[in-house]
């Protein structure tokens, strides 16, 4: 999906909502433990009550690899069921490593011909710098989401650091190197939704470019704050909620309470936009 499509699919949906997939064997109702594949069964159940409603599903990789094969045999349905709908996806694997190692990572969330995954986007770790990214970039209409400021507690440790040269903060320093590597085209950052205050600063940095931001709801941040601080004239933003949506219930009736909540976001960002 590239950039003008997804910007269309926004004002067609009237929403810029990414649903986490954070699927988790002790958490999902305890009546889909009996079937053959109890993660993708829930998956679908959530993909069927919002598709509508979100623009954008995010399978965060850790819960899948934890289940080793069958894990991944969860996952490539998943993704696999999402391609028949107008979504886009996002491949949450947070990888980065010396440029031969990226290449592969790369080729296994975005070629399906190599490993059965055709995802959108893939979040990548900015650390190891420039040649551990660009592998990612060289994918026609596939996108990196690099981590910029994230909304974890430890976030501070390294990202808050300023640069005695330049003044900057370290994610700031991140975001301004990284605009040499990508495009609006083919690169967005996650800003964490509890970092809100700091959004305004860093549309300056970035004001065209789309940012993933996660930890609204569960992690406290607000979606009114988002918005206020972080649209742009295309949006501009996919705002994820993972834990908030998919465990609205633990009950028969988790697919309902997961739309109820995602109609709610929806209808707070259709009013929005």
């Amino acid at each position: 999906m590239n950039r003008s499509e997804l910007i269309n699919l926004i004002r067609e949906k009237q929403s810029f909502l990414c649903i986490g997939l954070d699927t988790d064997l002790n958490k999902i109702p305890s009546h889909l433990l009996k079937t053959e594949d109890p993660v993708f069964e829930f998956n679908k159940a959530i993909i069927d009550a919002t598709n509508e409603l979100a623009v954008a599903y995010k399978p965060n990789l850790a819960f899948y690899e934890s289940l080793g094969v069958k894990g991944w045999n969860s996952l490539a349905r998943t993704e696999q069921y999402l391609r028949q709908f107008n979504v886009f996806t996002i491949a949450d694997a947070k990888r980065g490593d010396i440029g031969n190692t990226s290449k592969q990572y790369a080729k296994a969330m975005f070629d399906p011909e190599s490993s059965g995954f055709d995802f959108d986007a893939v979040t990548v770790a900015p650390y190891m710098g420039e040649d551990s990214v660009q592998p990612f970039l060289e994918f026609d209409d596939k996108w990196v989401i690099l981590l910029a400021l994230t909304s974890n507690k430890g976030s501070d440790d390294f990202q808050m650091m300023t640069s005695a040269e330049t003044g900057s903060r370290f994610y700031e320093e991140v975001i301004i190197k990284s605009l040499q590597w990508g495009t609006e085209s083919n690169m967005m950052y996650v800003i964490g939704a509890t970092k809100a205050e700091k959004l305004e600063q860093i549309r300056n940095l970035v004001p065209g470019h789309f940012l993933l931001v996660p930890g609204v709801g569960a992690q406290g941040g607000t979606l009114q704050e988002v918005a206020k601080y972080g649209l742009n004239q295309d949006c501009g933003l996919l705002v994820n909620s993972s834990r908030g949506i998919i465990y609205a219930s633990s009950g028969e009736d988790f697919a309902e309470k997961a739309r109820d909540e995602a109609k709610k976001m929806q209808v707070i960002m259709g009013g929005v936009l």
